[in-house]
């Protein structure tokens, strides 16, 4: 067994990954908030402090130069999403460190944490964060600030050869990222408001459902020009994924009363028509780009989120409808594994995506590749996707992606299951081969 791991475990180091899904701050920003350790506190570490009883303002104040970052984040992303306020704005780095001290302890034996500390030791050269580390690792941070540290993370240290990223902007960095962007905004229609910022981001007047489905195209061409290679939504963390067909006289009469309404606008239930007819139109529109899309489907980042919203499920009638569609469905449908995974089964127009997974827990990642290499064809399996705002911490995932995939593998070679070189040539495929052929990209052989 140890020879099989260590022959599979070789090959699979050689692999440069295609990273199906990233936050990743634009570089220059992040030269601008990596200031100290609160830099690897802005995404997944700070819901399991509240997880584990850190009031969030309490938390905003510990990670304070990244609860800015945050703030420019929703805003981009146009997110309706609530950031709290700091409780506090003028604690030292010691201060800081005293108050959230208590709470890493309690959540260091989670994925989160271990891939903190991952980070930490691996790029940074601090084996462990504690009382006696964190000003070293603060400094450490400080000084990574130079303007090749992306390439040094993603291409030296974690063999990304490219990152798709979700920053909703096509401006990125080319021989690093491939953008995806979102159309969300003009699906989750609830206000006057809402209609004047979609006729300045597609620069044409909205005076009904027509025009509102022109604007959306209009935006889609420009951003599949752009070089856009998928477009993603994330709804699940507002709403239910049951996106019902509806006529478009019912779509009409919600928009309507939208549009008629001077204050803010009628309730969800109310506007939930217009929005699933809208959804239907960005998935006639990415059909006709030939652009896949990416689905949130699963747990929610942040905390006293509403996990049934994101039932993958719920998808089936858009599956049964757009057979010419391609659906990325993200992140394991965690919890909802077995039902995810048997969509990706039943479906060819369904692709399994494990990006997040093996962050939020390795086991979990390896039970499901596990049940995924027995039921769903070898093609339409994608194992790696950081997700995360920092590119350390997507190296960290990355590592411990490589780990989950050398040991589901291993483990089945030496069941007979495969041989060493089908789990080899299969590695390929789910780490590098099936991303770039479902986004089209164009890498290097």
């Amino acid at each position: 067994m140890d020879g099989i791991i260590e022959g599979i475990g070789s090959a699979i180091e050689a692999i440069s990954l295609v990273d199906t899904h990233e936050h990743t701050m634009l570089e220059s920003e992040r030269n601008d908030y990596a200031v100290d350790f609160s830099y690897l506190f802005g995404h997944y570490n700070s819901s399991d402090l509240v997880s584990a009883g850190m009031s969030p303002s309490l938390m905003e104040a510990v990670r304070l130069p990244m609860h800015h970052y945050r703030l420019q984040f929703v805003k981009r992303l146009n997110l309706r999403r609530y950031v709290p306020e700091p409780q506090r704005e003028d604690m030292s780095l010691e201060q800081r460190w005293k108050a959230l001290e208590p709470f890493w302890e309690a959540i260091r034996n989670t994925a989160y944490a271990k891939a903190t500390l991952i980070a930490a030791k691996d790029l940074f050269g601090v084996d462990d964060f504690n009382t006696d580390t964190y000003v070293e690792l603060s400094s450490a941070i400080a000084e990574s600030r130079t303007n090749n540290w992306y390439r040094y993370v993603m291409k030296e240290k974690a063999r990304i050869e490219i990152a798709i990223l979700d920053l909703q902007t096509t401006e990125v960095d080319r021989s690093l990222f491939a953008p995806v962007v979102r159309l969300d905004d003009f699906i989750d229609v609830r206000s006057r408001q809402d209609l004047s910022f979609l006729e300045k981001k597609s620069q044409k007047a909205i005076h009904s459902l027509d025009h509102l489905a022109e604007a959306m195209r209009i935006v889609m061409e420009r951003y599949a020009e752009e070089g856009a290679v998928g477009i993603k939504t994330a709804l699940a963390y507002i709403r239910t994924l049951q996106y019902d067909k509806v006529s478009h006289h019912e779509a009409e009469l919600a928009f309507n009363k939208i549009a008629r309404h001077l204050g803010e606008g009628p309730s969800f239930f109310e506007a939930k028509p217009l929005q699933d007819y809208m959804m239907h139109q960005v998935i006639r529109c990415a059909i006709d780009r030939d652009l896949p899309l990416q689905i949130h489907t699963g747990l929610q980042e942040g905390n006293e989120n509403i996990i049934t919203n994101s039932n993958p499920t719920d998808l089936i009638n858009l599956f049964v409808e757009y057979r010419e569609a391609r659906f990325d469905l993200f992140h394991g449908g965690y919890p909802f594994v077995h039902q995810w995974a048997t969509l990706a089964k039943n479906f060819a127009n369904v692709y399994a995506d494990l990006c997040w997974v093996n962050l939020i827990s390795p086991e979990m990642g390896r039970r499901l590749l596990h049940e995924l290499i027995e039921t769903v064809p070898g093609n339409k399996i994608m194992a790696f996707g950081g997700d995360s705002i920092t590119v350390e911490i997507a190296y960290a995932h990355a590592k411990m992606t490589r780990q989950v995939v050398s040991r589901v593998l291993s483990d089945k070679v030496s069941e007979g299951y495969m041989s060493e070189d089908e789990a080899v040539r299969l590695a390929r495929k789910i780490l590098r081969d099936n991303p770039a052929s479902l986004f089209r990209l164009p890498l290097d052989s």
